[in-house]
């Protein structure tokens, strides 16, 4: 499963897979107990492949930030949890993230992405990369494009 099926749902704790959409908004079912929750369209959810974290230079997708940490931790678990101080979990950030702009990026989302990424990693949840077969579809609809002109 990517990210782009894993949901955060505001005022909800954890995270969400979606399961099926309905005429008021869709089903998602919780990772962290399993339990099925009707969400209408006036909740605000983000889906995790859309979430990107600020750099002093560009933004950064969220999944692009979870490689990054798995790569840092061979695959397993963070070495610092979602309930660390302030200052630690910001040294911990700068290590995975060193140009992260810290004057938007705030602890309680650096909380909120290990939190998630651990989450992610209990689940069996590792595969961060972007599919390839829509940036070569892009590509390959750019040639023909081209070639006509």
């Amino acid at each position: 499963m990517s990210l782009d099926k894993i949901l955060a749902i505001s005022g909800k704790p954890g995270l969400y897979e979606l399961k099926t959409q309905t005429r008021s908004g869709f089903v998602a079912e919780s990772l962290l107990d399993g339990k099925r929750i009707t969400v209408g369209l006036r909740n605000n959810v983000s889906l995790l492949s859309e979430i990107a974290v600020y750099t002093l230079k560009e933004e950064v997708p969220l999944r692009e930030v979870f490689g990054k940490i798995s790569e840092k931790e061979n695959g397993g678990q963070t070495s610092v949890g979602h309930k660390e101080d302030k200052i630690r979990l910001e040294e911990y950030f700068f290590e995975v993230l060193p140009d992260y702009d810290e004057d938007r990026v705030y602890p309680g989302d650096i909380k909120k992405i290990i939190q998630w990424y651990n989450l992610l990693q209990a689940k069996g949840i590792t595969d961060f990369e972007v599919e390839e077969t829509s940036s070569e579809d892009t590509e390959e609809k750019g040639e023909e494009a081209s070639g006509e002109a």
